[in-house]
C-alpha cells in the first residue's frame, strides 16, 4: 500500500518542472500518516510504501515533527506492518541517520531508489543537482555497508544540453561502479520554464538515441548479471497476486526483485521463503523452499 508523506519540491533541478506544478515541500502530520497505515495494517497490508518528491525532507521545516528517518522508525513500530519501502530520494538528502535505518531496522527493506541523473560533474552542476559525483558515490559506499546486498535502482538523463562523448562515458562508468540492479533512463525533454529549457541543445535526436540505446543495453545486461547472481539464494517473498506466468504467482522480494513460482493462490498476500531457480531480464523463478 502507499503512503503520501510529502507533497512538493524545493530543489529547482534546472531540467524539472515537479516544483512549478506541485509547489514547494508541505509534509503531511506525522499523526495522520500513523494512523493511516494502522488502519491499514488493521485491514491486512503488510508492505506500506512511502511516497513523495523528495521523501528525505520530510518533517525538515516542523521543530514539532520527526525528520525521515525518525518517520520510519516510527512507522516500523507499527504492529502488522512487516515491509518499509519509500520513493523517491535525493542523494543528496541521504542522512547519516536514514543510512543508520538500513543497518537496524530488518523491516526497512534493502532497496533504494537514487536518481544520480548523470555520472558527469558538470552535467550534475548544470542540471543544479547539489553533489558531485564523488559525493553520489560515498553515499552509495555508506549504504552498501549498512546493508551487505542492498539493491540499487536509479535514474539517468541522456543528451543533456552541452553533454560532451566524455560526460555521457562518465555516465556509464558511474553505472559500472554503482552496478544497478534497474534503471530508468530518458532522452532530455526540454519542460517549460525550467531553466534547462533555455539552454543549447548540442546534440541530433540520432545521436541521443544512441546513446540511449548504448546505456539501456548496458544497463539489461548488467541486469540480467544481478538476476542470476541470486539463482540458489532463498529470498524472503510478499506474494502480491496471480502471475502473468500461467498457473503461478508472483511477489517481490526485499530487493525489489520480481519473483513467479508455482503456488496456491490462497497464500497471495502472505510472506513466503522461495528459493530462486532460474534468472530473466526482468524476473526470477522460483520454487517453495
Amino acid at each position: 500500500a502507499f503512503v503520501n508523506i510529502i507533497e512538493g519540491c524545493d530543489n529547482f533541478c534546472s531540467y524539472c518542472i515537479v516544483p512549478y506544478v506541485r509547489g514547494r515541500e508541505v509534509s503531511r502530520r506525522s499523526a495522520d500518516i500513523l494512523r493511516e497505515i494502522r488502519e491499514m495494517a488493521t485491514a491486512g497490508v503488510r508492505e506500506v510504501t512511502l511516497l513523495g518528491q523528495n521523501v528525505n525532507s520530510y518533517g525538515l521545516k516542523s521543530a514539532d515533527e520527526p525528520d525521515f528517518a525518525g518517520l520510519i522508525r516510527m512507522v516500523a513500530e507499527v504492529n502488522g506492518i512487516e515491509r518499509i519501502r519509500f520513493t523517491t530520494s535525493h542523494p543528496k538528502d541521504i542522512s547519516p541517520a536514514l543510512i543508520a535505518c538500513f543497518a537496524e531496522l530488518d523491516k526497512l527493506c534493502g532497496h533504494i531508489h537514487l536518481p544520480a541523473q548523470s555520472g558527469s560533474d558538470w552535467i550534475l552542476a548544470q542540471m543544479n543537482r547539489g553533489y558531485s559525483r564523488g559525493e553520489y558515490l560515498e553515499k552509495i559506499a555508506a549504504l552498501k555497508q549498512a546493508r551487505p546486498g542492498i539493491q540499487v535502482t536509479g535514474d539517468m538523463i541522456v543528451g543533456f544540453p552541452g553533454e560532451s562523448e566524455e560526460d555521457f562515458l562518465q555516465t556509464l562508468s558511474l553505472m559500472e561502479e554503482v552496478g544497478y540492479a534497474d534503471l530508468f533512463s530518458f532522452i532530455f525533454s526540454a519542460r517549460p520554464e525550467t531553466t534547462a529549457a533555455s539552454l543549447e541543445d548540442n546534440l541530433t535526436r540520432r545521436e541521443k538515441q544512441e546513446r540511449l540505446d548504448q546505456l539501456q543495453g548496458m544497463q539489461r545486461r548488467m541486469t540480467l548479471e544481478r538476476n542470476k547472481s541470486l539463482v540458489g539464494s532463498l529470498q524472503e517473498v510478499l506474494v502480491e497476486g496471480p502471475s502473468r506466468q500461467g498457473g503461478q504467482l508472483f511477489g517481490r522480494t526485499g530487493g525489489n526483485r520480481v519473483v513467479n513460482f508455482p503456488a496456491d493462490p490462497a497464500l497471495i498476500g502472505t510472506l513466503l521463503r522461495v528459493r530462486i531457480v532460474n534468472a530473466f531480464p526482468n524476473s526470477l523463478l522460483g520454487e517453495l523452499s
